[in-house]
């Protein structure tokens, strides 16, 4: 699976905005199943788990435990280095898929908030985990993520 881009986050870094700016105490939500065609599409299922800072209450339009990214470099963004990045899993089940929203979290269908979608896996996935299995109650942290922009 290939990481894939909403309209509105394609939109928006053809404007004036950067990535980093843009996702800005964002939000990521872990789903079983298969990742949907385009970011633009519904989710189709509830998530396993949100991912915060230190798995605290996210409130959509707040920056409070939102995920930020480290400047760029060498073509990347990378998670911010301060931050634990985790959440606690609502179900239990295999990851498949994640989501990351803009702050907005905007969910469902939609081709005008920034959000972008890859795929989970234990190696060779846009998001690397050293478990798929998610246990409801249990937390999972993300120890490693980064953003790269190809240079061709």
């Amino acid at each position: 699976m290939a990481l894939r881009l909403s309209t509105g986050i394609r939109n928006l870094l053809l404007g004036t905005s950067s990535f980093k700016t843009i996702m800005q105490n964002g939000v990521i939500r872990i789903f079983a199943g298969v990742q949907p065609a385009s970011a633009d599409d519904a989710e189709g299922a509830s998530p396993l788990l949100e991912i915060t800072v230190a798995s605290g209450a996210f409130t959509p339009g707040t920056a409070t435990n939102g995920l930020n990214f480290a400047a760029p470099a060498a073509g990347a963004c990378a998670k911010a280095a301060g931050e634990v990045w985790s959440g606690v899993a609502a179900a239990s089940g295999t990851a498949g898929w994640y989501r990351f929203y803009a702050n907005d979290r905007t969910t469902g269908a939609d081709t005008t908030h920034a959000r972008f979608d890859g795929s989970v896996s234990t190696s060779g996935a846009q998001l690397n985990m050293s478990s798929t299995a998610i246990t409801a109650g249990a937390t999972t942290t993300i120890d490693s993520f980064a953003i790269t922009l190809p240079a061709s």
